[in-house]
């Protein structure tokens, strides 16, 4: 959330998740309106998630590559918070896509503390 605290879900169907507090986003391959980053250079790339959130609903995100599900960041108990992350090294070409998706029926909290992050950062580039 840019500001505030709440809820986001639980949906119907799974939603790409937009991360609108933006650190750094240097070479502005990272959209925050869409939740999409565009790979600007063929590389090597390292992608992380985590997700927060309060029980009795689970809190569960994806991290996709091009319309396919990669890793998972996952968490589920009958009671007090849930916190989960989970990361990833792709190889991307210029153009591929990444992002994360919220499963439906799944919810997770965020607020002022930045609970529920999305990062990405190029390791080498690649010919």
């Amino acid at each position: 959330m840019e500001s505030g605290s709440g809820f986001i879900g639980p949906f119907t169907t799974e939603i790409t998740l937009t991360y609108r507090k933006v650190f750094t986003n240097i070479g502005n391959a990272y959209n925050p309106i869409t939740g999409i980053f565009t790979a600007p250079l063929k590389g090597a790339y390292m992608f992380r998630v985590s997700v927060y959130g309060y029980a009795p609903y689970e809190a569960t995100a994806v991290i996709v590559k091009n319309g396919e599900q990669v890793v998972i960041a996952h968490e589920y108990q009958d009671q007090h918070q849930l916190n989960s992350s989970n990361g990833v090294v792709l190889i991307l070409e210029v153009g591929d896509v990444v992002y994360v998706r919220l499963w439906s029926n799944r919810r997770i909290y965020d607020s002022q503390n930045n609970h529920n992050t999305f990062s990405g950062y190029l390791l080498f580039p690649l010919k």
